[in-house]
């Protein structure tokens, strides 16, 4: 008896809506940001999940504020994702 759904090949949206140690291989939800500011045009990372104000290096103002989960970006902020990886470049 054939079962329903494949267990070796989900799709990715069943894969995304899973929890981060349940999915076929752990990968974490958050992540890094380039947030570029713009009033100064300075480039700072912040990571998704910040639980406190992150402000512009340059003119103070502020690029995100916390909520319960992810960071909430302030409007007219233009953002990538940030190639930063948590490993050291000798391992």
């Amino acid at each position: 008896m054939p079962l329903a759904k494949d267990l070796l090949h989900p799709s990715p949206e069943e894969e995304k809506r899973r929890h981060k140690k349940k999915r076929l291989v752990q990968s974490p939800n958050s992540y890094f940001m380039d947030v570029k500011c713009p009033g100064c045009y300075k480039i700072t990372t912040v990571f998704s999940h910040a639980q406190t104000v992150v402000l512009c290096v340059g003119c103070s103002t502020v690029l995100c504020q916390p909520t319960g989960g992810k960071a909430r970006l302030t409007e007219g902020r233009d953002t990538t994702r940030s190639s930063v990886s948590g490993k050291s470049p000798s391992c």
